[in-house]
């Protein structure tokens, strides 16, 4: 089963996946070998000699049911390192930042604080070169998921289960660390130690979609006893010794894997598409190993195990979700007890490279970043303007190609400044508008997608009028109904359009059911409505209130290119019963279109000004000098 993304050709075969992608720019890394004294060397002698069986640890059929594609926004090709029944997948990345600001420390003992704790080194040691007595072996889990995705072109009904296999870890009251997509769309979990037969059922406590990032908890004591938790080590060094454990396709038993840190970066996570810190690695990271940890040389956990990037051009390339997102991640879910994500600053910028640019602008020295737009959702919105130049967060220099300093002589992508606060924080920048220097405050929260990559709920929300369905345009809509069947004008409005206010969607009959009331319109398919008798639709909940509360006789539809539909209400409705029954679908709506429309009026101004008919054109996005915050 081959899928074309961008530049890159995923195919999904029974246990593996190949990628065609014409990355050129990428360099090849060689694989490195650790210090004699690591504990890598160790494991190489307890391990001796050892062969492959070959065997799946999954069945055939489900791997062409699961169909996930990730393309990252640097146009590189991600794999999910995780095993599917007979298919690896496709991932969607997140950046990452350090612990940042005030972080509650109440009497929940989970181990994970980077600062305030001491890493317990000597209880991971391998004594004497014996793997099998390694503690933090027995920390690490097997994860058994049973997932069901909403079926996004039938938004009534869900898709076939199918079962994969992940990594797990242990990190003390009762919890475990994975990665959000092992228990994406989950119905049921099942975790097992290692030597033990028995499966446990585990509960998802939080899901950090845009970090990659899972909870779980055990509920039975059988399970943790004699258990000893993970400690979070800190950030590596680059070259420094990494071993990856978990329990990858191949075999049913634990798996170690080991290599070098090759690169610390702001890397993009494919399954939430975002922009985070990560940790590159040459070690092998294979489909299973998805949410296993990676250790250093003194048996400190670095991270989780989350994706690899594979072509023709490249070779061992795995990537690490460092220890600085997952405390941001859990410190998070222990504040709000629920996971709120990490925020942004919701603007398009530009590097400051060209002398002659900066003179025009009145910047002085040579750093800074241009504002080029900025996103009306955010609080940036009331506070920058077009053509400011930030040239400071939180009294930290931006450089002229948009980084700053990182460590000791390193720099870094400005991004994960901003990574590291929480939402609802606030960050002061310096900036420079119209050659004057002021300083203004900005609240930071997550930002809001015109077109979500997740549906919160996981269910996505329909509406049905006399045989014409209507459903919000979201991207596994897209990547259900491939990209063809969509047209151009709503994938470049999905990818480059902004929202104009909080919980704007774009809603689009997606199909027509066939029936005597609607004939003419059978042939209708993924159009954006804009319009209701005269008035312009917000969201699918409006449209559902518009429908309701409408008194005309008849129901007038205005697509794009002025295409209309008109059905007469009372026809419609009385018609809406025996076509629900006819096609075997138990509802006009949702159940969250049941729920009564509130109005806002901030969305009624916003809406006024006009439709975000300007989207961020394709060389915004594409050109290496401008970058989202």
């Amino acid at each position: 089963m081959a899928v074309a993304v961008g530049n890159c050709c995923f195919s999904v075969l029974t246990s593996s996946v190949k990628f065609r992608c014409s990355a050129s720019t990428q360099r090849r890394f060689a694989t490195l070998h650790g210090r004699s004294n690591s504990i890598n060397d160790r494991l190489n002698k307890a391990r001796g000699p050892s062969s492959c069986s070959g065997k799946s640890d999954c069945k055939k059929e489900a791997a062409c049911k699961k169909e996930l594609r990730g393309k990252a926004k640097d146009g590189r090709c991600y794999l999910y390192a995780e095993g599917y029944k007979g298919s690896a997948d496709t991932a969607k990345t997140q950046s990452a930042g350090y612990k940042f600001g005030m972080q509650r420390k109440d009497k929940i003992e989970l181990q994970y604080d980077l600062k305030d704790r001491q890493v317990l080194c000597s209880q991971f040691q391998v004594e004497s070169g014996n793997l099998q007595d390694a503690a933090f072996l027995n920390a690490v889990v097997k994860v058994y998921c049973t997932h069901t995705a909403p079926d996004y072109s039938l938004p009534w009904q869900k898709q076939r289960q199918y079962t994969s296999t992940g990594s797990a870890f242990m990190i003390g009251d009762g919890k475990l660390l994975t990665n959000a997509h092992c228990v994406e769309h989950d119905t049921q979990v099942k975790v097992k130690r290692r030597g033990d037969d028995t499966k446990y059922v585990a509960k998802v406590l939080a899901r950090g979609v845009d970090c990659d990032i899972a909870l779980l908890s055990v509920e039975s004591k059988e399970f943790w006893k004699e258990a000893e938790p993970l400690y979070l080590g800190h950030l590596p060094r680059l070259q420094d010794s990494v071993t990856v454990v978990g329990y990858p396709l191949g075999g049913d038993t634990i798996s170690v894997t080991k290599g070098v840190v090759s690169r610390i970066e702001v890397t993009s996570y494919a399954h939430g598409s975002s922009d985070l810190l990560g940790i590159q690695i040459d070690a092998a990271i294979n489909p299973g190993n998805s949410g296993g940890p990676a250790f250093n040389d003194q048996g400190e956990c670095i991270g989780v195990a989350f994706q690899v990037y594979r072509s023709e051009e490249v070779e061992n390339i795995g990537y690490v979700i460092p220890t600085t997102v997952v405390s941001h991640f859990l410190n998070d879910y222990e504040r709000n007890r629920k996971y709120t994500g990490f925020p942004c600053l919701g603007v398009l910028l530009q590097k400051l490279e060209n002398p002659a640019l900066r003179a025009c602008l009145k910047v002085q020295s040579n750093e800074g970043v241009l504002v080029r737009r900025v996103e009306p959702t955010s609080d940036a919105h009331n506070v920058l303007k077009e053509g400011d130049v930030i040239v400071s967060f939180d009294d930290v220099h931006v450089g002229c190609e948009g980084t700053v300093p990182f460590r000791s002589n390193e720099r870094i992508a400005f991004r994960y400044l901003i990574s590291q606060k929480f939402a609802g924080d606030v960050a002061e920048l310096g900036i420079i508008r119209a050659g004057e220097f002021m300083k203004v405050k900005v609240v930071l929260n997550p930002r809001v997608h015109l077109v979500p990559y997740h549906i919160d709920g996981g269910q996505p929300s329909y509406l049905i009028i006399a045989g014409l369905v209507f459903t919000p345009l979201s991207e596994p809509l897209i990547d259900e109904e491939c990209e063809d069947s969509i047209g151009l004008k709503l994938l470049a409005k999905a990818r480059y359009s902004l929202a104009r206010f909080k919980g704007e969607q774009i809603v689009i009959l997606s199909q027509v059911l066939a029936n005597e009331v609607n004939i003419g319109y059978e042939d209708m398919s993924n159009q954006q409505v804009l319009k209701l008798n005269g008035t312009q639709i917000k969201n699918i909940h409006h449209l559902a209130h518009l429908v309701d509360s409408c008194k005309d006789k008849y129901l007038v539809f205005e697509f794009e290119d002025n295409y209309i539909a008109v059905l007469e209400r009372e026809t419609a409705s009385t018609a809406s019963s025996s076509i629900l029954k006819g096609y075997g679908i138990p509802s006009e709506r949702s159940s969250d279109l049941l729920e009564p429309y509130v109005d806002s009026p901030e969305d009624n101004v916003a809406v006024d000004k006009g439709s975000s008919d300007s989207p961020v054109s394709n060389l915004e996005i594409g050109l290496d000098g401008l970058l989202w915050a």
